[in-house]
């Protein structure tokens, strides 16, 4: 059974199937995003409802290179992103779903714990905002930022599902800060650490 093994080669085959299917041209800057988010899903639609804000992938450029602080809402956003390549740059990424403080926080406010995670997250200086499942964790980031609490210098907002994900995503792309979305129900922790990764790859490379 002849079929090719090598990790790179399977992946640079990919690459090269979906760009010769996509049908929307992008800058160079931006085509390295949506061709990782159409890798990781499988799914050709992402070229239709990616959304770019704000010169977001320059801003993710430049945060990346000033040894920036990354925040995931999922275990599964963290274990995707490249944190060999992130610690090559001296940046640091940071997943607070699991502590015991965000547990007892969330229950004591009656609030979810992904929206207890952000409350940290904006405590303790994150800068980059990569959430792909929870669209409480994205709207209350959106709540700090309109209360201009913070001001995030990138946020990968793509929360996948059928209640609050297509709100949480409208509501950021309507503010002013640097941001990549997606228009819709679709998303997912995979499409967020895909998007993020295609930013990091192009500072450090593959």
């Amino acid at each position: 059974m002849i079929y090719l093994k090598e990790p790179l080669k399977i992946e640079e085959k990919s690459f090269e199937i979906i760009k010769s299917n996509i049908k929307k041209e992008f800058n160079l800057e931006e085509l390295p995003v949506v061709l990782r988010a159409i890798h990781a899903t499988g799914d050709y639609d992402y070229e239709n409802i990616i959304r770019f804000k704000n010169e977001p992938i320059k801003a993710g450029i430049e945060a990346l290179k000033d040894k920036v602080r990354v925040f995931t809402d999922t275990k599964m956003a963290y274990a995707g992103i490249n944190k060999k390549l992130l610690k090559i740059i001296g940046a640091s990424i940071y997943c607070y779903i699991d502590e015991k403080e965000i547990y007892e926080n969330s229950k004591e406010k009656n609030i979810t714990r992904s929206m207890a995670a952000i409350d940290k997250a904006v405590e303790t200086n994150i800068e980059i905002f990569v959430i792909g499942n929870a669209p409480t964790a994205l709207f209350r980031l959106c709540e700090y930022i309109e209360r201009k609490i913070i001001l995030p210098k990138l946020v990968i907002g793509v929360p996948v599902g059928f209640v609050g994900a297509e709100e949480s995503k409208e509501v950021l792309y309507s503010l002013n800060v640097p941001s990549i979305t997606t228009k819709g129900t679709k998303g997912g922790s995979n499409v967020a650490a895909a998007i993020f990764n295609a930013i990091l790859y192009t500072v450090v490379g593959r």
